[in-house]
């Protein structure tokens, strides 16, 4: 085990990669050694995040990954699917250690990935050897791994909530419902007039339905717990907060369960989570306690009268679902603990 890692994060002007700066810069065990940007090359870090970014003197480059890969031993690319791709075919080539925030390595199979992202896949030959970044579902495969497909952030809503019902074979997996809301920085920092303050404030929207991206990788996780195939229906939402994640995920049951037997099954599936906190008995989650988080908040619900579990989760879009949960994953793979330099 390594007491420090020398780190780049690859794409950091997005709200992503913003996080990522800020939870590596107070990490204690990082030495961040690059950190690029095409549009904000030659900016300030420290100025770019204000007091976010305590005592650092680095400035965003626009580095090649043949460049940037003599910086640093563990890169972390907050690229566009598509373009995280480039840079991670090199840097793994090069004997780098990637942990890649965009979709290109989560789906197994790059037929999926055409469907969905319409295009064809970037480097197939790299997805066998991807690792899903879910520690809780993957964590004894992460400690090995050279590239780590980060989970997005509605999958990792759904996947912590419904994974203890799945595990305990008391809901069709066949049969998921989940709606969820997210905060619009989940949409990503561009400039379209569609997530401007005019037109998100004081409104709700769903969107992408009844297909969004975020699907098939959904289906491929909650299978691999369930073991079994699951099929999800999944309508996602905007919400007018910034950050945010609110799901409610319901399935038929198929036997008779106690809202009591429910209860004690979720708190010892995760009673040994870091971050997942099954909260008690007449308590629902909210995402003002998360925000700003790694944290995950769940509460079971067993519905007698429609014959349904159902169940909470509330994560940060930011943390949980995408930079905290990268750097957990890192974590991991470093051998520390867990919980180093995250809240």
């Amino acid at each position: 085990m390594n007491d420090r890692c020398d780190v780049a994060v690859i794409g950091a002007s997005g709200y992503t990669g913003a996080e990522l700066l800020r939870i590596l810069l107070a990490h204690g065990r990082v030495a961040l050694r690059a950190v690029t940007s095409r549009q904000m090359a030659g900016q300030s870090v420290a100025e770019s995040l204000g007091p976010n970014a305590p005592g650092t003197d680095l400035v965003y480059e626009d580095l090649k990954p043949s460049v940037v890969a003599d910086r640093a031993d563990v890169f972390f690319l907050a690229l566009p699917h598509g373009v995280a791709a480039e840079y991670a075919v090199p840097l793994l080539a090069a004997g780098k250690t990637v942990f890649d925030l965009s979709a290109d390595f989560r789906l197994k199979n790059p037929q999926t990935y055409r469907e969905f992202y319409h295009a064809d896949h970037p480097a197939p030959q790299l997805l066998e050897q991807a690792v899903y970044g879910l520690p809780e579902t993957h964590g004894r495969e992460i400690p090995g791994a050279t590239l780590v497909a980060c989970p997005g952030c509605y999958p990792t809503n759904a996947i912590l909530g419904l994974a203890p019902a799945l595990v305990a074979g008391w809901i069709d997996p066949m049969q998921i419902v989940i709606n969820a809301l997210s905060g619009v920085s989940g949409a990503g920092k561009k400039a379209d007039i569609a997530y401007s303050f005019c037109e998100r404030s004081g409104n709700l929207a769903a969107y992408s339905v009844p297909v969004h991206r975020h699907l098939p990788e959904m289906e491929q996780e909650l299978s691999h717990v369930a073991g079994r195939a699951c099929r999800v229906s999944f309508v996602p939402h905007l919400v007018p907060v910034i950050r945010g994640m609110l799901g409610t995920l319901s399935a038929p049951l198929v036997r008779g369960l106690a809202q009591e037997e429910a209860q004690a099954a979720y708190e010892d599936h995760y009673a040994g989570s870091a971050f997942v906190r099954v909260l008690p008995p007449g308590r629902l989650p909210e995402t003002k306690d998360v925000t700003g988080t790694n944290h995950c908040h769940l509460a079971v619900r067993v519905d007698a009268r429609a014959e349904r579990l159902i169940v909470v989760s509330a994560t940060d879009n930011l943390g949980k679902g995408a930079a905290g949960q990268a750097v957990q994953a890192f974590n991991l793979r470093m051998g520390w603990p867990e919980t180093t330099g995250l809240l």
